[in-house]
Parts: C-alpha cells; sequence; structure tokens
C-alpha cells in the first residue's frame, strides 16, 4: 500500500505552529532565499526552451504539461517581450523581495492603493506618490512594447 506523504509540521520556538502569511512576507521555509519568477518571465523562458526542442521535450508527459503551461503563460503573461520583461524586473527589484516584485508584475495594479491593498507588504517601503511612478513606469511598458 502506497503512503501518503505528510506534510511537515512547522513551530515556532514556544511550540505553537508557524503561521505563514503573505502580508508579512512570511511565506514558510520552503521559500525562504527561493527565486520568484512573474508570469512573463515564465513565458520568456518556456518560449525559448519549446523553440529549441530540447530533449526534455521529447517525452510524451512533458509535452503535455509544456503545452498547459505555455498556454497558461501565454494567455496571462503581461509583457510579452524580453526586454519590457527585463525593464519590469529593473524597476521593481529595488527595494522589493522576490515575491513582492512577482505580485506586483503579475497583478499589474494601476493605482498605488490598489497595489498596497493586495500586497501589504509594500506599504512599509514605498509612500503612495513612489509606488505610483513605478505602476506608471510599469503600465508604459506594456503600452509600448514591441
Amino acid at each position: 500500500m502506497a503512503s501518503i506523504k505528510q506534510p511537515k509540521k512547522r513551530h515556532i520556538r514556544r511550540g505553537g505552529p508557524e503561521l505563514e502569511d503573505a502580508t508579512n512576507l512570511n511565506l514558510g521555509e520552503e521559500f525562504s532565499g527561493a527565486q520568484c519568477l512573474y508570469l512573463s518571465e515564465v513565458k520568456v523562458i518556456l518560449d525559448v526552451q519549446d523553440s529549441k526542442g530540447t530533449e526534455v521535450q521529447n517525452r510524451a508527459s512533458t509535452n503535455a504539461v509544456l503545452a498547459k503551461t505555455l498556454e497558461y503563460v501565454r494567455n496571462f503573461s503581461r509583457y510579452n517581450t524580453i526586454d519590457s520583461v527585463r525593464e519590469v524586473r529593473q524597476i521593481m527589484g529595488k527595494n522589493l523581495t522576490q515575491f513582492e516584485v512577482a505580485q506586483m508584475a503579475n497583478l499589474c495594479c494601476e493605482e498605488a492603493e490598489e497595489a498596497k491593498a493586495l500586497i501589504p507588504s509594500v506599504s512599509s517601503k514605498y509612500d503612495d506618490d513612489e509606488l505610483q511612478v513605478m505602476l506608471n513606469q510599469m503600465q508604459q511598458i506594456r503600452k509600448f512594447q514591441g
């Protein structure tokens, strides 16, 4: 009989369970130090893999998963060129964590208030005017990408 792997319980020093909370950037051990990609970055990477026809793609199951993933990121990515993807990462990557950058790029908020409501951790890093400037830059990149 196959055993089902139970998730590892995390405990803080006092013995209680550690609560994961993205609003406080407490994402859990497995995500500490992890590189987060936003959908447009995933699209760029997978497009390159798809065009190369790598050895991994020769397996039918991998092809099906790759095709579904490509379809998803092509539908939902906001930035379509490598240059626009790089520009967004450069704009957002200054004071934000990897997780915050990915969330900001995926959500494409238009107003600072909206961004702070959806990603509360940015409230402590930028005032409304600074955040609005970044959001406006992101909108310009989307508008004028090649």
